[in-house]
């Protein structure tokens, strides 16, 4: 059974020991490739909550880049804890890469899934995908990789300031994690906050539009389709 936007429910997800898009090849191709659009931005800039409100604006499906963390289950679990997953090194970017071309290219992918729990691959099940008319491809490195600028139709940035990123930050981990709000701090400033100075901030240099992310949801959302609007990318929007 299929969700809106192409992704399959729990009863499509793929069982089998193959590589995550082993078969995809064999599945048909969309009649016209989907606009491909790249959201990036730091922990906290409200970054998802666009693309997810982008993707059902215009009828397509948000794609985050989290399901692409890298496997730690070699490791113990406590040092699995103790990673940096605000590195770029942590996702594993070639696959990514890789999927998303696939994807643009109007092809189906079987899309690795991801325990967050456990840091590890959930093993020997994918989940099938296809793009429909837009794919939104969302997360800290999304215009950091040079492997997937190239395949952008509009490459989004949303320049949010530190202190209203941290705000949030602390206020979802408080709220949805249980986490204390020293443990977040601490957190913040070991390695969220130097990594989006290292690797987030400067990839904004890629944007074709960057947004203000303390401007309202919709303001937002209206600018990017402003722009999609200016270069001719909206007929496929459903």
């Amino acid at each position: 059974m299929k969700e809106p936007g192409g992704v399959e429910s729990e009863g499509g997800v793929n069982a089998g020991t193959g590589a995550a898009g082993s078969d995809a090849a064999a599945a048909p191709r969309l009649p016209f490739p989907p606009v491909v659009i790249g959201i990036a931005g730091c922990s906290g800039s409200g970054k998802t909550t666009l693309a997810a409100e982008l993707a059902r604006t215009l009828g397509g499906i948000h794609f985050p880049l989290d399901h692409y963390y890298r496997d730690l289950g070699h490791l113990p679990l406590a040092e699995r804890m103790r990673q940096n997953f605000d590195d770029p090194e942590l996702l594993e970017s070639a696959l990514l890469a890789s999927q998303v071309a696939t994807l643009a290219r109007g092809e189906a992918i079987d899309r690795p899934l991801y325990d967050f729990g456990t840091h590890t691959r959930v093993c020997g099940k994918t989940e099938r995908m296809t793009a429909g008319s837009f794919l939104v491809i969302e997360g800290l490195f999304a215009l950091y990789y040079p492997e997937l600028l190239p395949l952008y139709h509009l490459r989004v940035y949303i320049d949010t300031p530190d202190a209203l990123c941290f705000e949030r930050r602390m206020r979802r981990d408080i709220e949805e994690r249980g986490r204390s709000p020293e443990s977040v701090r601490l957190q913040y400033e070991a390695t969220v906050r130097p990594s989006s100075l290292k690797f987030v901030r400067p990839s904004a240099v890629h944007a074709d539009l960057t947004v203000d992310g303390a401007d309202a949801l919709d303001w937002k959302v209206e600018r990017v389709v402003a722009e999609l609007r200016q270069r001719g990318l909206l007929a496929g929007a459903g």
